[in-house]
C-alpha cells in the first residue's frame, strides 16, 4: 500500500513540474483583414418609382341595336379601324321603310284636312259678317280647324319617330376607332338594348390607369401641373421593352377608396403606332423627385442589420461602420441619401469578417492570411 501511495505522489510531482516549466504565451494579435474598397462618388442618378398599370381606351362603346329584327348586312372587317359614321350593321329595313312611308302619308292627309278646315273657318267667318250663318257654325268650324291642327302635329311626330326607327336599322360607328370581333352573324335576330353586336374603342390617344396610395395624392396633383416629357414612361408587359412616347396625367379620380386607401390616376399616352392595346398590363415609371446629383456606391457594399443598413468605411488601416439611408438602386449601384460623404472609401468585399474599428489591409479578400502576414490564394 505504501508503495502505491509513493507512486501516485511521484506522478503528481512530475505533472506539476511539467506545467510550471511551460510559460503561458500571450494572445496572438489577429492579422488585419484584407478588403477591397470603392470611392463614394456623386453622379447624375435618374430613377423612377414603379406602379402596376392597365391600358384603357379613352372611349369605348358597346354596339347594341335600338330596334328589333334580323341582321341583313355586315359592312366591316373585324379588327379594322373604322372611321366615324361608317355603316357597320344593317337590320331588316323593310317594315321600317313601310312605317316611315305610312307616317309621311298620314302627315299629308292631316295637312290636307287642315287646309280644308282653314278654308271652312274663313268662309263661315265671312258669312257670319253678312249674318248669313249662325254663330254656332263658325264655332264648329274653328274647333274642327284646331283638331286638324293637332292631328298635323301628331302626324309630324309620327314621321319623326318612323324616321328615327328607320335610321336605327343602320348602325354606324359613333367615332373613329378599332372594332372588335362581331358577336352576331348574318341572319341573327337582335333584341333592342339587349343583343350585343360588337365593341368599338378609340386607340389614339390612349390611357393607362394606375393605383396610388392616398399619401401620394398631393405629389400627383403637382405632377399634373408641371410634368415634363421625362416624368412618365412605360415598360411593356414583356418586362424588357420601354415605350418611347412620354405621358401626362389626364385625370385623377374623384375620391379615395375607403377600403383600400388608394386612388386611381389615369395617364395619357400617344399611340400612333397602335402598340398599346386596351386591357394590356404594363408598368408605369414615374420620375422620382429625388433624382439628381447623388452619392452612389456599389450596392454590394451595404449590409442589413435589424432592419437598418450599414457600410464600412476605410480610414487608412481601420474600418469604421456607418449607418446609411438608402435611395433606389441604379444598375449595380445604390443611392445613398444620408450617412456618407463624397470621396469616402467604402469596403465592398471582405467586410463580412469585420467589426467596427477592426484593422484592415487592401488586398484580395478571398486569400487566406498565412503566418507572417503573407497572403495565399484560397483553394477552390
Amino acid at each position: 500500500m505504501k508503495n502505491r501511495y509513493l507512486f501516485l505522489i511521484g506522478q503528481i510531482a512530475v505533472l506539476s513540474w511539467t506545467s510550471c516549466g511551460k510559460k503561458a504565451k500571450p494572445n496572438a494579435q489577429l492579422p488585419p483583414t484584407p478588403v477591397s474598397v470603392a470611392e463614394a462618388k456623386k453622379a447624375e442618378a435618374i430613377y423612377y418609382d414603379q406602379y402596376q398599370g392597365t391600358v384603357v381606351a379613352l372611349n369605348t362603346v358597346e354596339l347594341r341595336s335600338e330596334v328589333s329584327g334580323f341582321i341583313t348586312g355586315i359592312f366591316f372587317k373585324e379588327g379594322e379601324v373604322v372611321p366615324k359614321g361608317k355603316e357597320l350593321y344593317e337590320i331588316d329595313r323593310r317594315k321600317y321603310i313601310a312605317a316611315y312611308d305610312q307616317a309621311v302619308a298620314n302627315l299629308s292627309s292631316a295637312e290636307a284636312n287642315l287646309v280644308k278646315a282653314q278654308k271652312d273657318v274663313d268662309r263661315y267667318t265671312f258669312l257670319q259678317k253678312q249674318d248669313a250663318v249662325a254663330r254656332q257654325t263658325v264655332d264648329q268650324a274653328v274647333a274642327a280647324y284646331e283638331t286638324n291642327k293637332s292631328q298635323v302635329a301628331v302626324a309630324k311626330a309620327g314621321v319623326v319617330s318612323a324616321k328615327t326607327d328607320l335610321s336605327y336599322s343602320i348602325i354606324t360607328a359613333p367615332f373613329t376607332g378599332r372594332i372588335g370581333i362581331s358577336q352576331v352573324k348574318l341572319g341573327a335576330q337582335v333584341t333592342p338594348g339587349t343583343t350585343l353586336l360588337n365593341t368599338i374603342s378609340s386607340e389614339h390617344p390612349i390611357g393607362v390607369d394606375m393605383v396610388i396610395n392616398e399619401q401620394d395624392i398631393s405629389r400627383f396633383y403637382e405632377l399634373q401641373k408641371r410634368s415634363t416629357d421625362s416624368t412618365f414612361k412605360l415598360q411593356l408587359s414583356d418586362g424588357i421593352t420601354t415605350y418611347n412616347n412620354p405621358g401626362k396625367i389626364l385625370a385623377i379620380d374623384r375620391g379615395v377608396n375607403n377600403q383600400t386607401g388608394t386612388i386611381t390616376v389615369r395617364v395619357q399616352f400617344s399611340n400612333e403606332d397602335d402598340i398599346l392595346k386596351d386591357g394590356m398590363s404594363c408598368v408605369v415609371k414615374v420620375l422620382n423627385e429625388q433624382s439628381g446629383n447623388r452619392i452612389l456606391i456599389p450596392a454590394k457594399a451595404v449590409s442589413e442589420q435589424m432592419g437598418e443598413n450599414f457600410v464600412f468605411v476605410s480610414l487608412d488601416t481601420i474600418a469604421k461602420q456607418h449607418k446609411v439611408t438608402l435611395g433606389p438602386h441604379v444598375g449595380t449601384n445604390v443611392v445613398i441619401l444620408t450617412g456618407l460623404n463624397e470621396g469616402d472609401k467604402v469596403i465592398t468585399d471582405g467586410f463580412q469578417r469585420l467589426r467596427d474599428g477592426g484593422k484592415i489591409v487592401l488586398g484580395n479578400p478571398n486569400a487566406q492570411q498565412a503566418p507572417g502576414g503573407q497572403q495565399t490564394k484560397q483553394g477552390k
